[in-house]
């Protein structure tokens, strides 16, 4: 995550910047240097993350449409090594136990307790706990019709992955989600490593319990500081991307760490914030050259 004191590039893409907030940005955050880098992305040299950028800037910025990222000068995709995903709300459009929920009736009752986690207002594994509750008595069939019929991916994710196996990088899910769905996206799409919670199912029906030790934020982070050791890499050398308050511990051990469409602490507590392009933005912001014909 960034601190006010590291001096990097900031970014800001996806429509014209007005001049009065280029000026107000350039100001609130020392930048040197100001340059223009088609299409729709503007670069401002040396600029520090303040408080200013956060409490004034961000907000303008979100006003206007425009995404924005911190990103030490020069670096390019292909210095990365690793990038992790969450799951529900990030990779995918959906929250798959909201979905299920949806099922039992009481998709409301549930996507409020999601909500609340995702804001950091509840204890993940308490609101988990809760929310699986619910799913108790479920015929198990309704995990495939979730998949089938309400799974859909982020925009930009075949282009994003596309980019960063043609950079090089490994690819993860860290998910508080369901094992039934991470792996299904594992093998569908192609990733070296998927980790989540498990349902337990006994009779053909849910019972509303997980299985084994809960994949929380505190083991998100554990997970990444074990890939990232696995493949011998630096923190530097790693993306995450995440939506929530139960991604933060994620996020913290990476180098780059990017808020898809996320909650406002999330944003705060992240290099990238993107609420507004696709993931496929991520290697614009790092400069990832066009593919290969045969991949674009």
């Amino acid at each position: 995550m960034t601190t006010p004191t590291v001096s990097r590039d900031l970014l800001l893409i996806g429509a014209a910047v007005p001049t009065f907030l280029l000026d107000r940005t350039a100001a609130a955050t020392g930048a040197q240097r100001i340059e223009p880098t088609p299409p729709q992305a503007v670069r401002l040299h040396g600029a520090t993350r303040t408080p200013a950028f956060d409490n004034e800037i961000a907000p303008l910025l979100e006003q206007e449409k425009l995404d924005w990222a911190f990103i030490d000068s020069g670096r390019r995709l292909s210095d990365f090594g690793l990038i992790v995903f969450d799951m529900d709300s990030t990779l995918i459009t959906i929250e798959c136990i909201d979905e299920l929920a949806d099922f039992a009736g009481r998709k409301a009752e549930v996507s409020a307790i999601t909500e609340a986690a995702m804001r950091g207002e509840i204890d993940y594994s308490e609101s988990l706990g809760r929310r699986v509750a619910v799913l108790a008595g479920l015929d198990a069939r309704v995990l495939a019709r979730v998949f089938a019929e309400r799974l859909h991916l982020s925009p930009g994710v075949a282009t994003l992955l596309e980019h960063v196996r043609h950079a090089g990088l490994r690819t993860a899910i860290l998910s508080g989600g369901f094992t039934y769905f991470t792996e299904r996206l594992r093998i569908e799409l192609g990733f070296d490593f998927a980790t989540s919670n498990r349902l337990e199912i006994a009779n053909g029906r849910l019972t509303g319990r997980v299985i084994g030790e809960v994949v929380d934020a505190t083991a998100k982070a554990a997970h990444l500081r074990r890939l990232r050791e696995e493949f011998g890499l630096q923190r530097e050398q790693v993306i995450a991307v995440g939506d929530g308050a139960n991604d933060l511990l994620m996020m913290a051990e990476a180098g780059l760490s990017v808020a898809f469409r996320a909650k406002p602490a999330t944003r705060r507590g992240a290099d990238a914030s993107l609420s507004f392009g696709g993931l496929d933005r991520i290697a614009a912001l790092l400069d990832a050259p066009p593919l290969p014909t045969a991949l674009a």
